[in-house]
């Protein structure tokens, strides 16, 4: 009998699991992300309420999924940096600030488009 591949649909099922466990271990040990989560419940109905239009809703809700997003990068490279790096390092500080600050400009997109759609 021929073992089963990890191509096709196994990859798929496997990297579904691994991301849930990704979901699930950022909502478990990340406040910011558990708080994108709760703005996202508030967030995302709102879009709904404030647009007619399904493109500004969808660039509504969809920058507020790239601010989710960049958070989960930062906080793995956060993660990383601190399971390898105990001691204080420039390059370890460097790495969480550079994600930090990728997380305020995901930040900064949402609340413009969230402004520009709002306003106009």
């Amino acid at each position: 009998m021929k073992p089963i591949s990890n191509n096709g649909f196994t990859r798929l099922y496997k990297a579904s699991i691994y991301s849930w466990q990704g979901f699930v271990a950022a909502f478990r040990h990340e406040q910011a992300f558990r708080l994108e989560i709760y703005l996202l419940l508030v967030l995302a109905p709102l879009a709904f309420y404030l647009t007619d239009n399904s493109l500004e809703r969808a660039l509504m809700i969809g920058s507020w999924l790239l601010v989710m997003m960049v958070e989960l990068v930062n906080s793995a490279i956060e993660a990383v940096v601190d399971r390898f790096g105990g001691e204080q390092h420039e390059l370890s500080g460097r790495a969480k600030d550079i994600g930090s600050a990728a997380v305020f400009i995901a930040l900064v997109i949402s609340a413009g488009i969230w402004a520009g759609v709002v306003l106009s």
